[in-house]
Formats: C-alpha cells, sequence, structure tokens
C-alpha cells in the first residue's frame, strides 16, 4: 500500500515540486496551503493532488487539517515541513509583529504539524519528518534576523528530535536549499538576481526539483540509516 505524505506549503514553489516528486515516486501526496485559493485549485487540477487549507501557525487547525488528510488517504507517514514565509527588515526597523509572524510560521509550525503525528508515528513504528530549513538558518542573513532565526531553530528542531525518534523508526532530518529559481526569486530585479548568482560557485540558481529529489530519497526506505542530518543543497555557496 501506499505511504501517505503531506507536505506544507505543498501547491507553489518548492512544495509544489516536493508534492509531484513524491507522487511521481508513488506516495499518497496531500499538499496543505494557507492562502492561495486560485493557485492551489489550479495545482490540484494540474496534478492530481489533492490540497488542504490551513494555517500552519494555528496548532488547533494543524489538528484538524491533519485529521481530514489521514480521513482521505490515511495515516501520515511522511512529513515534509516546508511551509514558510519572509517578512525583511533591518533589525532596528523590525516591528514585533514581523518578528512573531515569521516565527510562528516557520518554526512553530513545524512543532505544530510534527506534533499531532508523532504519536502515530511512534505507535506504527516507521515515519519521516523532513524540515525544509535554508542557507541564511545556517549562516545568517542581513535583514533576516526573524527568518534566519526560525530556520536555524528548525535545525536545532531537528537534531533533538532525531534521537528521539530513532529507535521508534522515525527519521528525522532537515533541507537548507540554497537560493533557488522559483517565483519570488526570479522576481527580484536582475542585477540582484545576477549579484546572488555571483555568489554562486556552480554559477546559477538551485531548481525546485533538485531540492525535491533530496526530499524523496530522505523519504525512502533507503534513507533510513540518515537521521539528525542536515543537507545542504545551495550550490556550494556555504560550506559546512
Amino acid at each position: 500500500m501506499a505511504r501517505v505524505a503531506l507536505v506544507t506549503g505543498g501547491s507553489r514553489g518548492i512544495g509544489a515540486a516536493i508534492s509531484v516528486a513524491l507522487r511521481d515516486a508513488g506516495y499518497k501526496v496531500a499538499a496543505n496551503y494557507a492562502g492561495n485559493d486560485e493557485a492551489a485549485a489550479a495545482f490540484s487540477k494540474e496534478t492530481g493532488i489533492k490540497t488542504y487549507k490551513w494555517s500552519v501557525a494555528d496548532y488547533d487547525a494543524c489538528v484538524a487539517g491533519i485529521a481530514k488528510v489521514e480521513a482521505d488517504l490515511g495515516p501520515v507517514e511522511v512529513l515534509v515541513n516546508n511551509a514558510g514565509i519572509t517578512r525583511d527588515a533591518m533589525f532596528h526597523r523590525m516591528t514585533r509583529e514581523q518578528w512573531s509572524e515569521v516565527i510562528n510560521t516557520n518554526l512553530n509550525g513545524a512543532f505544530n504539524m510534527t506534533h499531532p503525528i508523532w504519536t502515530g508515528m511512534r505507535e506504527r513504528k516507521f515515519g519521516r519528518v523532513i524540515t525544509i530549513s535554508s542557507i541564511n538558518g545556517q549562516k545568517g542573513q542581513m535583514g533576516q534576523a526573524n527568518y534566519s532565526a526560525a530556520k536555524a531553530g528548525d535545525i536545532g528542531f531537528t537534531k533533538a528530535l532525531a534521537q528521539e525518534g530513532a529507535k521508534a523508526g522515525i527519521t528525522v532530518n532537515v533541507i537548507c536549499p540554497g537560493y533557488i529559481g522559483t517565483d519570488m526569486v526570479m522576481a527580484v530585479p536582475e542585477k540582484v538576481r545576477e549579484s546572488i548568482i555571483a555568489q554562486i560557485p556552480v554559477g546559477r540558481l538551485g531548481e525546485p526539483a533538485e531540492i525535491a529529489r533530496c526530499v524523496v530519497f530522505l523519504a525512502s526506505d533507503e534513507a533510513g540509516f540518515i537521521t539528525g542530518s542536515t543537507l545542504s543543497a545551495n550550490g556550494g555557496q556555504y560550506i559546512v
């Protein structure tokens, strides 16, 4: 029987590529999204992947959303914490709201999604939790104190939870993409984009499908000996 995979932020950008790659690898996929109904409907029509709307920043909404997914598809065995937002500002201008919105989605969202699923994974003695962090969670980024803090927190969350899940057959890993050619990145001015590419040794932006392939591997049975790991996919821009 096909395993069930739930991808947050799974109908656009990197998340959409992850959802499609998991579907193509034989998983039953549910794609969560927060607000863009038009994009979600278009994604479902194109891919056949069902979408579910709720905010990962709301714990109760996550509990209800996960229950709906499991009623439709079965127990979630692969969770991809991909949903994320940015509210960039230099720290002296950053508002409490900008800080809290990013922490609540990008860090608390990983807790809100993983916590309701964790007990079932433990009982079934199998699970894959894969969180999408960022190169800026590893090295920091000016103007992104909120985002960098949240994404660094995702790495710490992964390392701790991996130790708890190991004996229950649950692996917990994190992927740190560099700059990927999503709509958001491609929308920045060309000169800015060129300056970013100049910092990447391989000389190009990454592709969403390249991150998706990392997820498919970490979700597989073949990756069962890999847990607590940080997989950097950044074209050599930051090497740890």
